[in-house]
């Protein structure tokens, strides 16, 4: 409107100018014109910028990416369509889940991704307490197509009422073609526990480590003795009343050693076939022998050899030899390979005797003489 009302006050003395001059006038006038109205920033300005009154603004709180303000008003060509406007304002709405990514947001490393799922063991190693059980477990998990849980998960006597999403979760990581197991030695003498795992798959392989009765009562007196230094002598508890020679099978060292039992309690959930026993002084003396026959009862290919092994003389039991990666050999802990407490002989006498019917019933069950004389 100024340029019209300027232009009229010139044109009184447009009649002393030729024709082109006054189009040129007229050219200079309307340039000058659109410059006040129009300034160069926005001519220059980038059709798919942002103006300036757009913001970065926290998502949901600091610690969350930031998002473009929804308050800024976008160039034309550079709005959203009906469709994306429409999911913008739906991801405003529930931009507590659901924030609008940048297009320069990183993709996580390829350190951070999880390969496998966590799932219900295939194998357990069920018992028994001082027979050798860690030993079993760390031998076996170098095989490439097994994975254990480290720590013993007590769920099926101690953790039941968790549930088996709780017991699943304590479990590794493992691919379609792997083994996942778990090792806890209390399983083998808790009544339940049986009924408890043929409830969560009756296909679970078992396996259970077996030691000398009188042996395996002494290691775990001494284990209990470094823990309790003030704990009854091994006489007192082993017996109600040593001279008749009555032992108290309800002190849990003796009652653990009575396998026979205890196996008569799995068999009314488990066929035999699905049993495995590894004997605990084989293991020591032939550690890749014992694998060997773990991983057939696995349907593992034998990669577990002797090869693998090496005898510690100080501890007195085999040591996995140094892998490549390591600066070390790998033994069991400081707890394994105690010297056992010195027991008098006629205690250990009379307690063969107590066990040897036992015994000689658990070779028939399982169909294997142990030699425990």
């Amino acid at each position: 409107m100024g340029c019209v009302l300027l232009f009229n006050r010139l044109l009184p003395f447009s009649h002393r100018f030729t024709r082109t001059s006054i189009g040129l006038l007229s050219l200079l006038l309307s340039y000058l014109c659109y410059c006040a109205l129009f300034p160069a920033d926005t001519i220059m300005q980038k059709a798919g910028d942002l103006t300036p009154s757009c913001q970065w603004v926290p998502a949901d709180g600091a610690k969350r990416r930031l998002q473009k303000s929804f308050s800024c008003v976008l160039p034309l060509d550079a709005r959203p369509s009906s469709v994306e406007a429409s999911r913008l304002k739906t991801d405003q709405r529930a931009s507590s889940t659901h924030n609008v990514a940048r297009n320069d947001t990183p993709s996580p490393p390829m350190g951070y991704v999880k390969f496998g799922n966590k799932k219900l063991p295939n194998a357990i190693i069920v018992g028994v307490k001082k027979g050798g059980t860690r030993a079993v477990l760390e031998f076996i998990r170098i095989h490439p197509d097994v994975r254990a849980a480290g720590t013993e998960t007590h769920f099926f006597d101690r953790n039941y009422d968790r549930g088996l999403e709780w017991y699943r979760g304590l479990m590794p990581r493992t691919l379609e073609s792997q083994i996942t197991m778990e090792k806890t030695p209390s399983y083998f003498v808790t009544k339940e526990t049986p009924h408890r795992i043929s409830a969560m798959s009756r296909d679970t392989k078992l396996i259970v480590v077996v030691r000398d009765p009188v042996t395996r009562a002494i290691s775990d007196y001494t284990q209990t003795l470094s823990k309790t230094p003030d704990l009854p002598s091994f006489q007192e508890l082993a017996f109600r009343n040593q001279t008749l020679g009555i032992v108290d099978t309800s002190w849990n060292a003796i009652r653990i050693g009575l396998y026979a039992l205890h196996l008569e309690n799995w068999l009314h959930y488990f066929p035999l076939a699905q049993i495995h026993f590894v004997s605990g002084e084989r293991l020591i003396t032939d550690p890749a022998g014992e694998l060997a026959r773990v991983q057939d009862f696995l349907g593992l290919k034998r990669i577990v050899t002797d090869k693998h092994f090496y005898f510690n003389r100080t501890k007195g039991f085999p040591c996995l030899k140094k892998p490549e990666s390591s600066g070390s050999p790998r033994c069991l802990g400081k707890s394994k390979g105690r010297t056992h407490v010195q027991i008098d002989r006629d205690a250990i006498e009379q307690l063969r005797d107590f066990y040897r019917p036992y015994n000689v019933k658990f070779y028939e069950m399982v169909g294997h003489d142990f030699k425990w004389e």
